[in-house]
This record gives structure tokens, C-alpha cells and sequence, in this order.
């Protein structure tokens, strides 16, 4: 008799189920009657309701349908931070550090393999040192935000300071916008530029991937001999942020219930470059979202579905995702074959890429926000609230317009949803449930012409 060995998961089906297992075991420890303040062990709705912070914390989100600060204990809030802290350098690293520590060889190719395509790199070679570069920068840009941050947190809180420092920088850097100071986030230091701009840097250098900082510091911080994916996110960041804190500022200069009356230039200024960078994925906030006029509700939803890099810990159909479709629709108008970034040429197959991507996020947050507004009553849920929030969920950003804690089960069942796809990726879970290929017909079909625009 012969035994057929059954072959190993594909890498995809590995990372979808890995992040599915982080929040499944997240979700049972805020079961625990001591992670909540309420002492009990719950129904069906406050299991989902930990299965939804669970999710929003795996998935570096941030939504949540309960104060954070107030509904659960220090052990819920340790729980909390953990799984920010696991998502957020990634389920596959933590495999990886795990399997370093205990096997003498160290990584084999499938463990590589996954590394590799959850970070966006694209080499098998180095991935060890890849997993120490991205632990070593990880503790040095937290613990120099956390010390940053004691500055304010300890005299205004005392010893409590020091734990609020670091649960704010990994959950900035982590792009999480998780926050237990109270239900209005990072209002109180709208005006206090070290919290917010140290809050804004951990969430940039978060958000721009772990790639990136390695080829920054290989280059030895010299723009010239950076890579070129390295200068397309570094310019699509920056331009990104510029570009959003301008129309922030002339949308919202007059806007009394976005800026209060005794704010000057600088105040208004740091409050618009706070918005511009957490939409990016974080989730945190200095202004209540709910009070942007409807230009800037529109500009922060757009700024939601870009998101932040590719392999990095924000979310988002990704800063060159959109970059490839715009140099693409421009050469296209222009009758080119090619598409040209500066000097470099971009396969047509990259092209194909994003805007699958683009188009599976649009549809999934369309349908999404068609579903939701169609349970929810109207009262309830005002149609330009529940595409915020959609486009949050899916990009896992965090910011809403306090309508996550109201409605139905459902309805949050379906932010889950999109938090869990917006975090492994459109791509990767298409992956993971496409069966083994089968060898492809020698004869391909015939080609023809459709009409086009």
C-alpha cells in the first residue's frame, strides 16, 4: 500500500488562517470575565463584541463598538496591545521569530516564503536578518516615542503615564488607533504639539514599511542609491501628506465644529497635519470627524482607501497601488504602450495587479455599505456615516463617526468582515481559497475586440 503525503497549505491559506486563529484566540481572552470591568462572562453580543475588538486589534484597526478606556481592565487592555503588537509586525513574523529561537536550522523555504510576501519583500535570501532589522527597528522607534510621550503623560497621570506612553506608541506605530485615555481619542492635545506630532511621526515610519526602512538604512539614508520602490513610497507619502494637510486646512478654516474659535495658524496647521496622517490607517483623532464639513469628509474617506505602503503595518489598497494606476490611466490618454515612472518602465502584469486590487476594495466597501444601509434604519445611520465607516474598516483605519458603538449585530459582523479582509489582503485571501493549479490548455482561446469607454 502507498501512503500519499498530503501537500503543504499554500502560503496564502497560511496567512489568512494565521490571522484568523490570532483573532479567534484574541477573542476568547476578552471572554474572560477579568479582561472586562463588568466582571461577567457575557452573552452573544458581548462575545461579538470582543470578537470585534479582537479583530480591530489583530487587524491594526482600531474601530470599536465599546470605550476601550472604560469597558475593560488592565488585563483586557494587555490582551488589546499584544494582538496590536502581533498584528502589527505581522503574523509570519512572530512565526518566524518562533522558529529561529527553537529550530538549529532555523527557516526553511515555505517559512521564507511567507515571510517574505507578508512584508512585500522580494528576496529568499536574508530573511533572518530581515525578522532582526524589523525587531531591532520595531523597540527603537516605540521606546523612543514611549519616552517621548512619558514627557506628558507622566506629570499630567503620575506612574499610570508611563503604561499610557507605551500603549500609545505601539498602537501608533502599529497604525492601530487604539487609545485608553477616554471616548475622544487624542482631543485634549489637539493643541500640544509634542503628543501629536510624535503621535503623527510613529504613525508615518509605521506606515511606510519595513522594506523601506532597511533600504534606508543599507543607503545609508542616500536618496540616490535608494531603490525605486523605496523612492516611489517615500514621494508618494510625502505627497500624500502635503497635498492633505493644504485642502484640510482651506476646507475646514472656518469649519467652528472642526477648530475651535481660539485656534490660531499653528493650531489649525498641526490639527490639519494630524488628520492628514491619521487617515492614513491610524485611527486616531484631534478633531471629532464628525464635525468635517462634507468636502472633508470626502478627502478623508479618499485618503482612507489609499492607505498607507505596501508591507507595512497601515492598510489600504496601498500608496503604489494607486500610484501605478494613475501613471497608467495617464499613459493610456497620452497613447503610450508603455507606463513610464520617471526612468523606469512598469510591466503591464503590475498594472493588472492594482486594479484588481483597486476594484475588489471598491466593490467589497460598495456592497458593504449597500448592506449596512440597508439594515440600518435611517435614523440610525446616515448614508455618508456608514461609508466612512466601511472605508475605515477595510482600509483598518480606526476613525469613525461613533456609529460603530449603535449598530445592529450584523451589520458589525460585516465591519469584521471587511477589518480581517483589509488586513491579509484582497489578494492573499483570493489566493487562499484557489484550488491547486492544473496544468493550463497548450491552446489558447482566440483573441478579440470590445468597445471601451
Amino acid at each position: 500500500m502507498k501512503f500519499r503525503i498530503k501537500p503543504r497549505m499554500s502560503v496564502w491559506r497560511y496567512l489568512a488562517l494565521g490571522y484568523a486563529l490570532l483573532i479567534f484566540t484574541g477573542s476568547l481572552l476578552l471572554l474572560l470575565p477579568f479582561a472586562k470591568t463588568s466582571n461577567t462572562w457575557g452573552d452573544f453580543v458581548g462575545y461579538l463584541d470582543g470578537l470585534f475588538v479582537a479583530t480591530s486589534a489583530t487587524c491594526v484597526t482600531g474601530l470599536t463598538p465599546v470605550v476601550t478606556a472604560d469597558h475593560w481592565t488592565t488585563f483586557g487592555h494587555v490582551v488589546i496591545i499584544c494582538l496590536i503588537q502581533i498584528g502589527g509586525l505581522g503574523f509570519t513574523t512572530l512565526v518566524s521569530i518562533l522558529f529561529m529561537a527553537i529550530r538549529s536550522k532555523g527557516m526553511g523555504l515555505y517559512e521564507r516564503t511567507a515571510m517574505i510576501q507578508s512584508v512585500g519583500g522580494s528576496k529568499l535570501t536574508g530573511v533572518r536578518t530581515l525578522v532582526k532589522r524589523i525587531l531591532l527597528g520595531t523597540l527603537i522607534f516605540e521606546m523612543t516615542g514611549a519616552l517621548l510621550l512619558m514627557i506628558r503623560f507622566v506629570p499630567e497621570e503620575g506612574a499610570i503615564g508611563i503604561w499610557y506612553a507605551v500603549f500609545h506608541a505601539i498602537s501608533a506605530f502599529c497604525n492601530a488607533g487604539f487609545d485608553i485615555i477616554g471616548d475622544e481619542s487624542l482631543v485634549a492635545y489637539a493643541c500640544d504639539p509634542l503628543v501629536s506630532l510624535v503621535i503623527c511621526a510613529l504613525i508615518i515610519i509605521g506606515g511606510l514599511g519595513f522594506c523601506v526602512w532597511g533600504d534606508v538604512v543599507d543607503c545609508k539614508g542616500n536618496p540616490k542609491k535608494f531603490s525605486f520602490y523605496t523612492r516611489m513610497a517615500l514621494i508618494g507619502t510625502a505627497v500624500l501628506l502635503i497635498v492633505g494637510t493644504a485642502l484640510f486646512m482651506v476646507f475646514e478654516w472656518n469649519n467652528e465644529a472642526y477648530v475651535e474659535e481660539n485656534y490660531n495658524f499653528g493650531d489649525k496647521l498641526l490639527c490639519s497635519f494630524f488628520n492628514a496622517t491619521t487617515a492614513r490607517t491610524a485611527g486616531y483623532f484631534t478633531t471629532d470627524p464628525a464635525g468635517l464639513s462634507n468636502s472633508g469628509v470626502l478627502l478623508m474617506i479618499i485618503l482612507m482607501f489609499i492607505g498607507a505602503c505596501s508591507g507595512s503595518t497601515g492598510g489600504g489598497v496601498k500608496v503604489s497601488t494607486f500610484t501605478v494606476i494613475i501613471f497608467g490611466m495617464l499613459s493610456v490618454m497620452r497613447g503610450k504602450k508603455d507606463i513610464t515612472i520617471g526612468k523606469r518602465r512598469i510591466d503591464q502584469s503590475v498594472l493588472g495587479q492594482a486594479l484588481a486590487i483597486f476594484v475588489a476594495y471598491l466593490v467589497l466597501t460598495i456592497t458593504a455599505t449597500l448592506l449596512i444601509n440597508a439594515i440600518e434604519p435611517d435614523s440610525v445611520a446616515a448614508f455618508d456615516a456608514v461609508l466612512f465607516e466601511t472605508v475605515s474598516a477595510i482600509g483598518t483605519v480606526g476613525l469613525t463617526m461613533a456609529l460603530t458603538s449603535i449598530i445592529s449585530p450584523v451589520s458589525k459582523f460585516i465591519l469584521i468582515l471587511l477589518m480581517y479582509l483589509g488586513r491579509v489582503g484582497i489578494l492573499t485571501f483570493a489566493f487562499a481559497l484557489r484550488r491547486s493549479k492544473k496544468s493550463e490548455a497548450a491552446v489558447r482561446r482566440p483573441v478579440d475586440n470590445v468597445f471601451i469607454g
